[in-house]
């Protein structure tokens, strides 16, 4: 078996003077805490369930084996054989590479000044934790002590403890306002623990790590097992993990999933090369790079089963909420005694009240109450964090204790990244001496702490939310992408590919395999080139832009709906509506697709008398294939149902578009993806009904004259449409 020579001596000089691991635990244990982070918690389990539930894990493996592992690799050997932090590292393979090392020490302090923020908002919640009733339950009472907050009202209190009591955030970015001395508290304090956790090096990190890597998978643990046993838990996973194949079409769905594995990882940081500097130069890294690979993403995995058990167990707790809304309004509009209607004869009922007092029922304000709509309302980021997830704990009993135990996992969290962070940043200052020798290794530590606690005293502001997210969205992904470029580049074709091999001969006692040299030489390198293309692609094709807390907004309810995660959406003008004196529909193009449904929007026609048009499933796998079906005829078997007995026909009659006639207005109509039969459109004609409705359909149609769910980000669209009764006067998707 071939090896590399022996170090040369000025290496082993160097190497024996270097700090060490005290064992092969608290390296391992730091990598793992440095690349298990929050996005682990927040960022996959939405990416799993938005792109197909389990059909994600195939772009997202593919990624993982031919991108994650083989980069992360790299960072391991160099640092243990080159035995320096980034800059070292890199100044040593070519000068010319040292920018690359300067930019990973550059982008880690520019990312742990607001990651740290982050922390300081999830020790403000862990500290509010701990009381009951938790702050977030309700809103709180007015001036007057007589009703409530007019904006909490409008939103929810737990989106107006999170806005409002905690960002005290202002309208827009323009707008700084002032320091928010509580976040400014609980800012300096994550910083001081941090300082107090590495304020020696891998010497204090590596007794501190024990705990901050261990106690998520704890936390984890209890809440998969209180998560499958909470009803409603196995509708979430079902939601979570279900198969959409033909997602994988998107190209969206790849590039999320590459970009995914790469950040999980924390790749290009250079936390990883500071961590392996302090190895044994004989450590199996190869090994290393696997084990941990895999650790992260199986966390990834396990993570999403203890946050969607309990995401559908709030779902299941809204959709019954809104069913008991429903039957009470049926109840106290028709005098039926309390409790004579069930959940589960809701839908029967109202099929009856529909058949008997259409009109009754129709002024009712219904909502729609579909389970998969309300687990189709997931977030990603603070958002999934600080709203999703503890409106979810309000529900469980005991709910102080799983708020405790929820933000104490997430400050742990970010407490171990921020460790490797900050390695990451302070090695290589150490390295190329920053400051001299006589000054202690404990007051640079201390400085860069102090530094970073100022600049990031920005984030404490009431226009502090905006910048962190400007600095999330710009600051960090391009330029990993970068760096990670250049690193993969600079091993394989400047340290030499040969050279390379022959120090991981030398380090593990084994040659790399082919699958590796492949990698390092041709897929990596072409497949972030890629994924940085298309990132460049997409930005290019819309503009930087952040989301705003309006809390003059006016929602569907009346109320102020201010929330970044209900802005305003734009309807785009695809479905063009004419009405004609013989009050029928004219549909020139394809009806809008907006937040996963369609919205047909009637402006004013004049309606009589109501029937449904029932149409199937394939209109949208037609959609979401890019087939628009603008060749008339295209949806003959769809539309076929549509057609009622007298419906004029020739130039001039109302038509879809397509070459189907159908009578008289559409109303606004909006349903979720594939469950059309169960959505259908909603049509009037003065002749009646073209077809008796089924049971299923009565309910929809009931249910959709007074949905007024939130809309999509940016819209603008505001459909009119009354019926005889004068029902809905107003819906605003």
């Amino acid at each position: 078996m071939a090896h590399a020579p022996e170090p040369d001596p000025a290496a082993s000089d160097l190497g024996e003077e270097r700090p060490k691991w005290d064992n092969k635990a608290q390296y391992f244990l730091s990598c793992i805490g440095f690349a298990v982070g929050l996005g682990n918690i927040w960022r996959f389990p939405y990416l799993c369930q938005t792109y197909g539930g389990g059909a994600f894990l195939i772009p997202y493996l593919i990624a993982l084996v031919f991108e994650g592992i083989p980069i992360f690799h790299v960072e391991l050997a160099i640092g243990q054989r080159l035995r320096k932090g980034s800059v070292g590292v890199w100044t040593a393979i070519s000068p010319y590479l040292s920018g690359v090392g300067l930019g990973c020490v550059t982008l880690s302090l520019l990312i742990s000044l607001y990651y740290n923020a982050i922390v300081a908002w999830v020790l403000w919640y862990l500290l509010n934790s701990f009381q009951h009733p938790l702050p977030w339950s309700s809103c709180p009472p007015d001036l007057n002590r007589t009703g409530f907050v007019e904006e909490c009202q409008g939103s929810s209190a737990v989106s107006y403890f999170w806005y409002r009591q905690t960002l005290n955030i202002a309208a827009d970015i323009n707008d700084s306002g002032s320091i928010q001395w509580w976040l400014l508290l609980c800012l300096a304090a994550s910083w001081a623990v941090v300082y107090m956790c590495i304020i020696r090096g891998i010497e204090t990190t590596g007794k501190v790590i024990y705990f901050t890597a261990l106690f998520p998978y704890l936390v984890l643990t209890i809440f998969v097992i209180r998560g499958l046993t909470l009803p409603g838990a196995t509708q979430g996973l079902i939601y979570l993990f279900t198969p959409k194949m033909h997602i994988l079409q998107n190209p969206q769905v790849w590039l999320d999933a590459a970009t995914q594995i790469f950040f999980s990882l924390s790749l290009a940081f250079g936390g990883h090369i500071a961590f392996a500097s302090y190895n044994s130069p004989r450590n199996d890294c190869q090994k290393d790079a696997v084990v941990i690979a895999l650790v992260n993403s199986m966390t990834s995995l396990y993570a999403s089963i203890a946050v969607f058990s309990v995401l559908g167990f709030k779902a299941t707790n809204d959709h019954e909420h809104c069913l008991d809304r429903n039957i009470l309004s049926l109840i106290n509009e028709f005098d039926f005694p309390e409790q004579s209607i069930s959940r589960d004869d809701y839908l029967a009922v109202l099929m009856h009240l529909n058949a008997t007092w259409p009109k009754r029922v129709a002024q009712l304000p219904l909502k729609v109450c579909r389970l998969e709509d309300f687990l189709d309302k997931s977030a990603s980021g603070p958002g999934l964090a600080f709203i999703v997830f503890t409106e979810a704990v309000l529900h469980m009993p005991g709910a102080p204790a799983w708020a405790v135990l929820f933000f104490g996992m997430l400050f742990t969290l970010g407490l171990s990244t921020m460790f490797g962070g900050m390695e990451a940043v302070i090695t290589p200052m150490l390295d190329v001496g920053v400051l001299p020798r006589w000054v202690p290794k404990e007051a640079l530590t201390g400085l860069v702490c102090l530094a970073c606690f100022l600049f990031a005293t920005c984030f404490t502001l009431q226009s502090g939310n905006y910048w962190l997210e400007i600095f999330d969205n710009v600051a960090a992904s391009l330029n990993l992408l970068i760096l990670a470029f250049l690193e993969v580049v600079g091993v394989a074709y400047v340290y030499g590919m040969k050279r390379f091999c022959d120090d991981i001969a030398w380090m593990t006692g084994r040659r790399p395999s082919p699958y590796w040299r492949l990698t390092w030489r041709v897929v990596s390198p072409l497949l972030l080139l890629t994924i940085f293309v298309a990132y460049i692609t997409l930005l290019s094709q819309k503009p930087l832009s952040y989301r705003a807390w309006n809390p003059k907004y006016v929602g569907p309810s009346g109320g102020n709906l201010g929330s970044p995660g209900t802005p305003r959406a734009r309807c785009g003008p695809h479905g063009a509506i004419q009405c004609p004196t013989t009050h029928a529909v004219h549909i020139h193009a394809p009806v809008t697709r907006w937040h996963g449904h369609f919205c047909l929007a009637n402006r004013g026609c004049e309606q009589d008398g109501l029937c449904v048009a029932s149409l199937s499933a394939r209109w949208d796998q037609k959609w979401d294939q890019g087939d628009y079906g603008q060749a008339p005829g295209q949806w003959s078997e769809d539309l076929s149902s549509a057609q009622s007995p007298g419906t004029p026909q020739g130039p001039g009659a109302p038509s879809w578009g397509c070459g189907f006639t159908l009578p008289a207005c559409v109303l606004p109509m909006w349903r979720g993806d594939g469950q059309l039969d169960n959505r259908p459109f909603l049509v009037c004609d003065k002749k009646g009904p073209a077809q008796t409705p089924t049971a299923t359909q009565w309910v929809s149609l009931a249910e959709a004259i007074s949905t007024q769910e939130p809309p999509e980000e940016g819209s603008e669209c505001q459909p009119h449409c009354e019926n005889a009764s004068g029902a809905l006067s107003s819906a605003s998707p």
